[in-house]
């Protein structure tokens, strides 16, 4: 059967619609909801700082290791039921961590949240391709981007907002009612669908592929905290990446069904796409990472104006891709993309120019800007994956893109924090260096500048400075990579092949 024929039979799609985004939105905005309000934790759960971090880590680590086996959940269980399970338990387990006590609980919680919000995006995206006939397909992507672009760019703006004036317990019991419409919604609206051929599962090959995932997230994630390399634990934790990464290839090129159905890999558009959902995956949530402390260390901005003038780069992806649903269809994606990149990369030049004296205005219109580049990227970019695949492989596909955008996001946060810190204690070493009695403009300061080496209070002020001005020579080389990233892609275009007319995604049948 056609992927038209099977998408023009399916009854109240604007239900399904709504309620799969519904709980997309749910689990992706929890990405980074959480992460602006862990001060607040760790005094309500009296932890410090490095304990707090596993608030995060718990949740990343068991998303990671959760999304692979999504496909293979879908066939066993019914695609309806599992997204039913999830949806339930995701609620269920985000209004326990907004009544934990103690730091266990939290943790423990978390990683259940993880476990079940794994599965919902892979889940909504391959529900919503078999919604909508092929020609459709653009606009549903653009719709199911919404959810998956919007959702951690607003999460900290959420987060701001709930915990400045309510508490940060809020920001998981809003799930709460968003869990019970979608869930409602589609036990009313979605009918079941599982696979006529049930392979067994590979536990080899997801126990390899966990293994080499949750080792790199952890590894990324604590890299910063124990000094990378130099720790006995990143180096374990690196060797089991590795190690389970060999495992998994091995296994799955020489098993005769691997965890990773090998057609996957065989649709060059689907493979090339993948290395693209990396990239994308560096700038989304690696720009949020370093733009919120900017603009809350360096500017000295409270938190709910930081959360309010990181708003406008969702807002930017909003509008984006509300026209580009519609565009995808009569205009090249592949120029769709090289635009988007274009965008991005000159927002991210831009951003190479803030200093803590910044206006707001300037942030808020480089983020619409770049907003409205990620916007031009994604809808594009899922179009062409999906375009040739195979609707049984839709689900495996798409969980497989959301563990490597992921992956991306994980090691885009891990390398520029890591550089952040690294780069202002460079830059601050080679500014003291310059700093001495004989300095010709220090000395050519007015007698009632506060900066002086002549008392302990000019000194720490002086030093004060040059740390502000040593963090800011670390953001700009920060931003200065991230767009380097966007233009990498550029060139990688190339390898795609056009989007054929009337595909019907069964060329790997």
């Amino acid at each position: 059967m056609s992927v038209a024929g099977t998408a023009a039979a399916v009854p109240r799609r604007g239900a399904i619609t709504l309620c799969v985004m519904m709980a997309t939105i749910m689990q992706t905005i929890d990405t980074t909801i959480a992460n602006i309000t862990l001060p607040h934790m760790q005094g309500s759960l009296s932890a410090t700082l490095d304990q707090i971090n596993w608030v995060l880590t718990s949740y990343i680590v068991a998303a990671a290791v959760m999304t692979p086996p999504t496909g293979w959940l879908a066939d066993r269980l019914g695609r309806k039921r599992l997204f039913l399970i999830t949806i339930a338990g995701f609620t269920t387990v985000s209004m326990l961590c907004g009544m934990a006590q103690t730091l266990e609980q939290m943790v423990a919680f978390r990683l259940l949240q993880g476990v079940f919000g794994a599965p919902l995006v892979p889940l909504s995206q391959a529900i919503l391709l078999d919604s909508y006939p092929r020609e459709k397909h653009g606009q549903a992507m653009a719709i199911w981007g919404l959810g998956v672009m919007v959702g951690p760019i607003l999460g900290p703006t959420a987060g701001a907002y709930l915990t400045e004036f309510y508490n940060w317990r809020w920001v998981f019991y809003i799930n709460l009612p968003v869990g019970i419409i979608a869930f409602l919604g589609l036990s009313a609206a979605l009918t079941e669908r599982r696979a006529a051929d049930l392979s067994p599962f590979d536990w080899f090959g997801f126990g390899a592929l966990s293994l080499s995932v949750g080792a790199l997230q952890l590894m990324l994630d604590r890299g910063e905290q124990l000094d990378w390399f130099s720790s006995v634990e990143i180096m374990v934790e690196a060797s089991l990446a590795v190690l389970g990464l060999y495992l998994f290839i091995v296994h799955s090129v020489t098993t005769e069904r691997p965890f990773l159905d090998r057609r996957l890999f065989r649709d060059p558009n689907y493979a090339t796409s993948l290395i693209f959902t990396f990239l994308v995956g560096i700038i989304l949530l690696a720009t949020v990472a370093v733009l919120t402390p900017f603009l809350q260390n360096l500017m000295g901005l409270p938190i709910t104006t930081a959360g309010l003038v990181l708003g406008p780069r969702g807002i930017g992806t909003m509008a984006a891709m509300l026209v580009i649903g519609r565009l995808v269809n009569v205009v090249d994606p592949r120029l769709l993309l090289a635009l988007g990149f274009a965008l991005l990369a000159a927002s991210l030049w831009e951003m190479t120019g803030f200093t803590a004296d910044v206006a707001l205005g300037t942030i808020v219109t480089n983020g619409a800007l770049q907003g409205i580049g990620l916007g031009l990227i994604w809808v594009p970019l899922s179009t062409i994956a999906f375009s040739t695949l195979t609707p049984a492989l839709r689900t495996q596909g798409a969980a497989l893109v959301s563990l490597i955008r992921n992956l991306g996001s994980s090691t885009g946060i891990s390398i520029m924090i890591y550089l952040l810190g690294r780069n202002t204690h460079v830059s601050h070493a080679e500014l003291v260096e310059r700093i001495t009695p004989f300095d010709g403009p220090l000395r050519a300061l007015p007698p009632s500048s506060p900066w002086t080496l002549d008392s302990a209070t000019g000194l720490a002020l002086l030093d004060q400075e040059i740390q502000r001005q040593a963090a800011t020579i670390a953001y700009i080389n920060d931003f200065y990579l991230l767009m380097v990233v966007a233009l990498i892609a550029m060139p990688l275009l190339v390898f795609l092949r056009p989007v054929p007319k009337g595909a019907t995604g069964h060329i790997n049948d």
